[in-house]
């Protein structure tokens, strides 16, 4: 059952064209046929009415007895004996004194005299000379160019002259 491509190929347009003819002449007919009445319209059936539907009686709550407006009486806490504290012991208590004892009279090692210390430079030493002599710092500031008024034409961007 091997068929070579072509005649598949062959065989599906074929199918195709003769569907396609049956479609149109079937399409013709039906503009061809006078117009018909409209059926008439389908009656919808009527829907039975449903029975009521009825919830069963709620429970009864029972009822409580009435609380009374005495309360009970609690039982009674019984006495205890009082707490008492030892005595305190009949040894005397220790004095605090009243005055602070003098300081211990030790001597201050006593401070060198002015004329001892150094004395301090009072003026700066005078700065070294340049070490790198090709570096140059500059002391002025340089100008600023101008900028040209008119800025000048380049040739091949500008129109051919014209003669």
């Amino acid at each position: 059952m091997a068929f070579p491509k072509p005649f598949f190929i062959l065989s599906l347009v074929v199918i195709l064209s003769l569907s396609n003819t049956h479609m149109t002449e079937a399409a013709r007919h039906l503009l061809d046929t006078p117009a018909a009445a409209p059926p008439p319209a389908l009656a919808f059936p009527t829907i039975p009415s449903l029975p009521k539907q009825t919830l069963p009686p709620l429970p009864s709550i029972p009822t409580l007895p009435k609380p009374s407006n005495t309360l009970p009486t609690f039982p009674t806490v019984p006495t205890l004996p009082k707490a008492t504290l030892p005595p305190l012991p009949s040894t005397p208590l220790p004095t605090l004194p009243t005055t602070l004892p003098p300081l211990p009279s030790s001597q201050m090692p006593s401070l060198p005299k002015p004329s001892a210390l150094p004395t301090l430079p009072t003026t700066l030493p005078p700065l070294p000379a340049n070490p790198l002599p090709s570096l140059q710092i500059p002391t002025t500031i340089p100008s600023i160019p101008t900028i040209p008024s008119t800025f000048p034409t380049i040739s091949f961007l500008s129109p051919p002259p014209s003669n």
